[in-house]
């Protein structure tokens, strides 16, 4: 099984930028898509971005378009999802997530099935 790992998570001003990592232990995930998914208090988790197991297709929700980059390094096992413009409506805590099966929609938890933990992300306005 493959157990994924965030990390890069903080609190940080209106305007700045993070860069949220993706590791993790176990068998490598380099043959998968990955996905990115956020959940503030209180609401439903939610698409933010996605990127194929060559990197060559990715996805973006409509709120992050422009701000957020994702990206992967397949000798180094990990993914990353940077950051910039970050506003308050940013704060949630910050999942990543393995496409194993490359079905269904690119933008629904569903299509996931390994999750990790989590890091938090918090925007100070």
């Amino acid at each position: 099984q493959v157990h994924m790992v965030e990390s890069g998570g903080g609190l940080v001003q209106t305007g700045g930028s993070l860069r949220l990592s993706c590791t993790s232990s176990g068998r490598t995930y380099s043959n998968y898509g990955m996905g990115w998914f956020r959940q503030a208090p209180g609401a439903e988790r939610e698409f933010v971005a996605a990127i194929s197991w060559s990197g060559g297709l990715k996805y973006y929700a409509d709120s992050v378009k422009g701000r957020f980059t994702i990206s992967r390094d397949n000798p180094k096992n990990a993914v990353y999802l940077h950051m910039n413009g970050l506003k308050p409506e940013d704060t949630a805590v910050y999942y990543c997530a393995v496409d194993r099966f490359n079905t269904g929609d690119v933008y629904s938890r569903e299509r996931y099935d390994y999750w990790g933990s989590g890091t938090q992300v918090t925007v100070s306005s």
